[in-house]
Order: structure tokens, then sequence, then C-alpha cells
């Protein structure tokens, strides 16, 4: 990224990957697919969750909020990533700059937040059985998903790391606060969902059946796949934020966590999830019904 007119900043210059042309092409084709599929498993998973009356449980509340959020996340990159390898002149304005700049983080804050407040749902699904229908009440889901969106959007694709390097001014307080925040928004969510792990596997333990703890795991086992794929990057990207990070390097993570992350959470939910795809199969058994019937 450079400055589109040094004598002001009505807009950016998007380098990409400028410097590798034949890189152009195979980008498009698959910033295309993905995109595509990321659209495609997000709204399956929202459509599936509310219509199936079985899944209107909290798990599948924060399911279907990850996946509205999901397809928000890749949104707000990806059609002007599209945009921009179409066409010779690959800027930004300023307003728009800013205005994904904003967009982009704040869901990625609430992302981190939301992945704890499903871990926490899993905790005492697994751990408080008994105290599961009181504890995940719908009045307290709803809050806690409405903390997730406003909090993350309290927080503040042109890149922050690149942004700050192009400062003329000093950037030692801007590095400090971003490792801060970032630390808030990764780290501690990242603690409370390692604990939360931590009672789970304990109790896991204890449960002498293999039959339970198969289930308990399988409950569990997308949510960890998630949880590992998203935090990597994140906390490599901004928990330690180094102006000496090659650019090749913070191009192809942004890439990972803007584009792959959200395409992979929907194959991981649906497709180790046999109530997703048990309730899959009884919408697709009904909307051929309907259709032999018209």
């Amino acid at each position: 990224m450079s400055w589109a007119n040094d004598s002001s900043p009505k807009g950016f210059i998007l380098l990409g990957f400028s410097d590798k042309p034949w890189l152009q092409m195979p980008l498009l084709v698959v910033l295309l697919i993905s995109y595509t599929f990321t659209i495609f498993g997000n709204v399956s998973i929202m459509v599936v969750c509310i219509l199936d009356p079985k899944l209107h449980t909290p798990m599948y509340f924060f399911l279907t909020n990850l996946s509205i959020l999901d397809l928000c996340y890749t949104t707000s990159t990806v059609p002007h990533m599209l945009a921009n390898i179409c066409r010779n002149k690959k800027t930004i304005s300023y307003g728009g700059c800013v205005a994904q700049l904003i967009i982009f983080l704040a869901l990625g804050a609430t992302e981190c937040l939301l992945l704890a407040v499903m871990s926490f749902d899993r905790f005492v699904a697994i751990c408080r059985p008994l105290h599961y229908v009181i504890i995940m009440n719908r009045w307290f889901c709803l809050r806690m998903a409405a903390f997730s969106w406003l909090t993350g959007f309290n927080n503040f694709l042109c890149e922050v790391l690149v942004m700050i390097k192009m400062s003329c001014a000093d950037t030692t307080f801007n590095i400090a606060m971003l490792s801060i925040v970032g630390t808030f928004y990764s780290l501690v969510p990242l603690s409370l969902i390692l604990i939360s792990f931590g009672f789970i596997v304990a109790t896991v333990l204890r449960i002498r059946s293999s039959e339970g703890n198969k289930k308990a795991f399988n409950t569990c086992g997308s949510h960890v796949i998630v949880v590992s794929l998203f935090y990597g990057p994140v906390i490599i990207m901004y928990v330690q934020p180094s102006v000496a990070n090659s650019q090749d390097k913070n191009q192809l993570m942004s890439l990972f966590y803007s584009l792959v992350i959200p395409m992979l959470n929907s194959f991981i939910y649906t497709m180790r999830n046999k109530d997703m795809k048990g309730a899959m199969r009884r919408l697709l058994g009904s909307c051929h019904q309907r259709t032999e019937q018209t």
C-alpha cells in the first residue's frame, strides 16, 4: 500500500502482489471459489438453524451468530479485492480504507469474544448438564451474543500494520496500543476458552463410558479446530506486531484469516456435526416432497 497522492491522503494504491503479476489470475480464481463456498456454507447454516426446530438451542443460536459474523467478515474485504484484481488501477479511497479497517477489526474482535462464549456454552453443557437449561436460558444467550457484537464494535482491507508503517511520525505508541488491544481481544478470550476446555477434559476423563467420552469430545471437537485456526493468525499478527514482518507474510496471513477461516468454519461445523447434517437432510427432503406435490 502507498499514498495515491503524496500531498494529501485522498486515497491509497493497494500494492497487493503487484511484484508477482503471474499471481493475479490464480488469485482471482481462488478468491471467487473460496468466496462462493463461504457464502453458500454460512448461509446454509443460518437457514438450517432457523428453519429446523430441533436446532433451536443455545449452541446453534451462537453458531448462527458465528455464520453471520463470518459472512460479514469476508464480505468486508473480498469483493473489493476481486474488483481490484480485475482492473489496472488498484486503489481505495481514504474513507473507504478507514471504513474497511474499522469493520474488519471490529468483526475480528467480535469473533474472539463469540468463540469464548461458545466455549462457555460447551462447558456448561458437559460440566453442568443438570443446570444447562437454567444457566443458558434465552435471555442470557441474547445478552452474551449482544455483548460480543457491541464490545467488538467498540474496538476499532487496509491492513493496520501497513498503515502504521506508512506514518511519518513516531509510531512506538501506536504499536504499543495495538499490542495491548490485541492482547485483550485475543489472549483474554483465549485464556477463558482454554480454562473451559480444561474443565471439559477433566469432566470427560471422569466419564467411565467410552461412548460418553466420544460424544463429549465430538461435541467440542469442531469448536477446538475453529478456535485453533482463528487464534493462530490473530496472535501472530496483532499480539506481537513487528514492523520488520515481511510484506508477503502479512498479506498471506491476512488472506488466511479474512477468507480461508470463514470458509473452513462452515465446513467444519457441518461436516463434523451429526445434528447439522441430519437437519440438512430433513430440509432437503422436505423441499423435495413439496416440489413433487406441486
